[in-house]
């Protein structure tokens, strides 16, 4: 089975580039929108799967910022 090599959005950049200064087809049916489409599907799809870990290193965060926002109140 062939290596997986996903489509990044500065592989899409490069290939619009290059699809412009050649005089290449820049519909949105041509090779440069499609890669464009593939690079946000990935970064779509690493944004979800991420996004526990996200969401669970920002509630620590605001926990330790509550924390120090009532430390010079008194209050805890």
């Amino acid at each position: 089975m062939p290596k997986s090599n996903p489509m990044t959005g500065d592989d899409a950049s490069r290939i619009q580039s290059q699809q412009a200064k050649s005089g290449g087809d820049m519909s949105s049916g041509g090779f440069s929108a499609r890669a464009q489409s593939a690079a946000a599907r990935n970064d779509n799809a690493n944004a979800v799967s991420g996004s526990s870990g996200d969401f669970a290193g920002r509630a620590q965060n605001l926990a330790a910022d509550n924390g120090n926002a009532n430390s010079g109140t008194g209050q805890k």
